[in-house]
């Protein structure tokens, strides 16, 4: 693990998690349901959060949706296994775009942080993202909020050595976000 110093030392008032790669395992452009596994720890990890009486969230970019390779319709049943699976989250924030779509939510754009933490009534400040890619980084950074990378096969070494904070896992992730707070 590593951590940035300047990372502030206050405690999330609300954590975001990326989908794919971050919670449950990265099926690529995934509309089907039954194929919803959750990554390693993620259901325990959540539910201490959830006793702590933190709201999570999940901020996903969907570009199949602008592709062609899934609908919105597939994209809201996969997330709602996600939750059958791994319990609710208060608020769910999903960017349909292309890369080239030039829009305000996909990240590593803030929209959709800017968004979660507008219906949590928090500010970003208040609020963690944990990811497993740079662009999950990048919307955190744009929008003011905490970031914890929690890298998988797919996380470039750049990604890594750029991160504010780097986790071996979720636990780490929320043990980083926590670390030196009252």
């Amino acid at each position: 693990m590593h951590t940035s110093a300047g990372l502030p030392r206050t405690a999330p008032q609300a954590v975001l998690f990326d989908r794919d790669g971050t919670i449950v395992v990265d099926v690529p452009y995934n509309g089907d349901p039954s194929l919803v596994q959750p990554m390693p720890g993620a259901r325990e990890v959540l539910d201490g959060l959830r006793s702590r009486g933190i709201p999570l969230g999940v901020v996903t970019n969907q570009s199949g949706i602008a592709r062609g390779y899934v609908t919105r319709e597939q994209v809201d049943a996969v997330n709602a296994r996600v939750e059958d699976l791994l319990g609710p989250f208060a608020v769910w924030e999903v960017c349909p775009h292309g890369a080239d779509d030039g829009c305000a939510c996909r990240k590593p754009g803030p929209g959709m942080v800017l968004s979660a933490s507008a219906r949590l009534g928090l500010d970003p400040s208040e609020v963690a993202v944990i990811g497993d890619i740079g662009a999950d980084m990048g919307a955190a950074a744009a929008a003011g909020a905490r970031g914890v990378l929690v890298p998988t096969d797919i996380t470039l070494e750049e990604e890594i050595r750029d991160a504010p904070a780097v986790a071996r896992d979720l636990a780490e992730a929320v043990d980083t976000l926590w670390a030196g707070t009252p």
